[in-house]
């Protein structure tokens, strides 16, 4: 097998910080954020499992989840103010995405870049609805962080935590309700309130 900097290129995601346009008392890397997303994905789809009789794969959530956010590596994270600003550069951000997931791929040995692909580059028309819940848990995931700032008293995150909100209830997930139920309060939490 042949030297491959895939891995070494993977594990700069820490470098990469999330919320860019905003003043955070702690900074949040994608690095941390992909692993709180594929752990949220990966429960929501069990949720899922558990009142459907139509089973999806939980650890194929988890590891869509983990690599989400992988071409970030080399086109940084976009705020999403900006990401979303109108259809033009929504257009041309997935094409800059796609440009740095090939190059992601390129990096790897011959014999590994198929299956890479299907992850970074979500090639794999089956996976189709598991990446509706890894938008869900990705959004979960900002919340989350929405919540932590505001609690620690930054009132900067309090639009972005009500676009967010909305944002995942229009999204009609039962799981995710579920989620935002049994999950999210503890978050708000002191380390001695969620010890006890």
């Amino acid at each position: 097998m042949k030297n491959s900097h895939f891995f070494a290129m993977l594990s700069r995601m820490k470098y990469i910080t999330r919320w860019g346009l905003m003043n955070n008392t702690n900074s949040e890397n994608i690095s941390e954020h992909s692993l709180q997303t594929a752990m949220f994905a990966h429960l929501l789809v069990l949720l899922h499992n558990k009142n459907s009789d139509d089973k999806l794969n939980a650890e194929r959530a988890a590891l869509l989840g983990m690599y989400h956010d992988a071409t970030e590596i080399i086109t940084g994270d976009m705020p999403t103010p900006v990401k979303y600003y109108n259809p033009e550069i929504i257009s041309s951000y997935k094409k800059v995405e796609r440009i740095a997931g090939e190059k992601l791929v390129s990096m790897l040995p011959d014999d590994l870049r198929d299956e890479y692909k299907d992850i970074i580059l979500l090639e794999n028309k089956n996976d189709q609805i598991l990446l509706k819940y890894v938008k869900a848990a990705d959004k979960l995931s900002a919340l989350v962080k929405c919540i932590e700032e505001i609690r620690m008293g930054n009132d900067e995150f309090k639009s972005a935590k009500l676009a967010t909100e909305k944002s995942l209830h229009s999204m009609n997930m039962p799981e995710v309700e579920d989620f935002i139920e049994s999950f999210l309060p503890s978050f708000s939490l002191t380390l001695d309130d969620i010890s006890e």
